[in-house]
């Protein structure tokens, strides 16, 4: 399964370490959101789409990227996020949203803690320092097998079904 992962990681670098775990356990291409070229995703199975969370939503360069996207009908596609705040999920529904009106299916999503220094936090050295650690990236390679176990076996399913 030919797959890509567009990533925005802007600060301390929480996201990249995250897309960094996922791309290699799915064997993926991994892009910074500021050099895709949106001509080229209609070549992949599955795109990962993932920031750290910014004004409780992704970052706006990922939006910018989605929005420019061409509708690409029942793409699979998961999300992904760092966050400063517990139930990071919550704030995917934006960009879920707007995948959707590209022709996305989600089929997936993870989110795990990050290193913020966002306002007042800064004064106070920042939260959750030294994260996301190694049991947060644990996470995040266990989440990415399972996903592409459960497409391989998806895949599998659909050939022998003749779909």
């Amino acid at each position: 399964m030919k797959t890509i992962i567009i990533y925005t990681s802007v600060h301390h670098g929480n996201t990249k370490k995250v897309a960094d775990v996922m791309a290699k356990v799915l064997h993926a291409k991994l892009i910074d959101s500021n050099k895709v070229n949106v001509d080229e995703l209609s070549n992949y199975d599955l795109i990962g789409f993932g920031s750290g969370i910014f004004m409780l939503k992704h970052h706006k360069k990922l939006f910018e990227v989605v929005c420019g996207l061409p509708i690409l009908e029942n793409k699979k596609a998961f999300v992904f996020s760092t966050s400063g705040m517990k139930h990071g999920v919550r704030f995917h529904k934006p960009l879920k949203r707007q995948l959707a009106t590209k022709g996305f299916n989600i089929i997936k999503e993870f989110s795990c803690l990050g290193f913020d220094t966002f306002s007042l936090w800064k004064l106070f050295g920042g939260l959750n320092k030294n994260r996301p650690n190694k049991k947060d990236l644990g996470m995040a390679s266990d989440f990415a097998q399972e996903l592409g176990k459960n497409l391989s076996i998806s895949k599998k399913y659909n050939n022998i079904q003749g779909l």
